[in-house]
């Protein structure tokens, strides 16, 4: 099995790379945090200029086509630049309403109405299945929540809840109206947690990688007793094993999207393996550079919070450590 990206595959990383970098996320994500959401529509904009949506969408529907691999890329470097909004979520939406789709008459309106819009950036969904809360609800077009083999569509929200990340913002969804009901719904909600598990463990593996780089660039820099910080046998520990979490972490990612694009039965074990093993690795990542800025890393106004903030809910979302492994377990 061929684990390596390929040329363009690289060439597309590089490129969602240097435009997010020069895209001022940072400061979208703090007024999306404040509710504020044109900033990051206009970033939204731009992602979905760039391919990323359409990844997650059928060529009939105005998309790219079903790539997985090229949707994990992509989501390593929105991880990597902390990209705030329901990114996984619309994406997830994206893999239910096609399902749904292939399903039947109710599922074929519904995919036909939000997936051109979904590839064009148009859109914002966000998905609530098997969970109380749906983030960025105030943020998005349209809220689907799955409850057992019913799907319901809904604008409506209750108060947004405070979260361990500001820029991931909760509420309940309210009412609806039912999209579609039976079996075809807890088929298309099940593929969609796996793409939403995946995408979520290459955001966590995205956000890692920025996490170490930063606290490699501030050790070498920070001194104590007249030499740097990162020349300390301790601060090398720390550094090396966040950084074999993380190279550890990216094959499964990396695996378990290609057995999403073979469609392959193991598909959904090999997703909730990279999801734990990627979560765990870039909460741990968050962590070591929470310790070794020092006092510093703990303060809202050094961006490296927006990193750190979101290690945890990522870790978490989509399926906890310990409900990944359980599925691995499962077999």
């Amino acid at each position: 099995m061929r684990f390596l990206l390929t040329d363009e595959q690289r060439e597309f990383a590089r490129a969602l790379d240097g435009m997010l970098g020069a895209a001022g996320v940072p400061a979208a994500a703090r007024a999306w945090a404040s509710g504020e959401h044109k900033p990051g529509r206009a970033l939204w904009a731009r992602i979905a200029r760039a391919g990323v949506f359409g990844l997650a969408v059928p060529e009939r529907y105005a998309g790219a086509g079903r790539l997985p691999v090229e949707l994990a890329v992509s989501f390593v470097e929105l991880g990597r630049h902390a990209v705030p909004g329901p990114v996984v979520e619309t994406v997830a939406s994206a893999a239910f309403l096609t399902r749904l789709g292939e399903a039947g008459a109710d599922g074929a309106a519904a995919a036909g109405e939000w997936l051109p819009r979904i590839a064009a950036g148009d859109a914002v969904l966000t998905l609530a299945a098997g969970a109380p809360y749906a983030l960025d609800a105030d943020a998005a077009d349209a809220v689907l929540v799955v409850e057992g083999d019913t799907v319901r569509r809904t604008d409506a929200h209750g108060p947004v809840q405070p979260s361990l990340d500001p820029a991931r913002r909760l509420s309940r969804p309210l009412g609806g109206t039912v999209l579609a009901r039976g079996p075809a719904v807890s088929v298309a909600a099940a593929h969609a947690r796996d793409l939403a598990r995946l995408a979520t463990a290459a955001q966590s593996l995205g956000l890692g990688r920025a996490l170490l780089a930063a606290t490699v660039a501030h050790v070498k820099q920070r001194t104590q007793f007249a030499v740097p910080l990162g020349s300390f046998q301790a601060v090398k520990h720390r550094l090396a094993d966040a950084l074999i979490g993380l190279e550890l972490a990216e094959p499964l990612v990396y695996a378990a999207a290609l057995a999403v694009a073979a469609d392959a039965p193991s598909a959904g074990r090999e997703v909730a393996a990279a999801k734990a093993a990627a979560g765990e690795a870039g909460y741990a990542a968050a962590r070591t550079a929470l310790q070794l800025h020092g006092a510093v890393g703990y303060t809202e106004e050094l961006d490296l919070s927006l990193w750190i903030r979101k290690a945890r809910p990522l870790r978490d979302a989509w399926g906890t450590p310990a409900e990944c492994r359980t599925r691995v377990l499962e077999g």
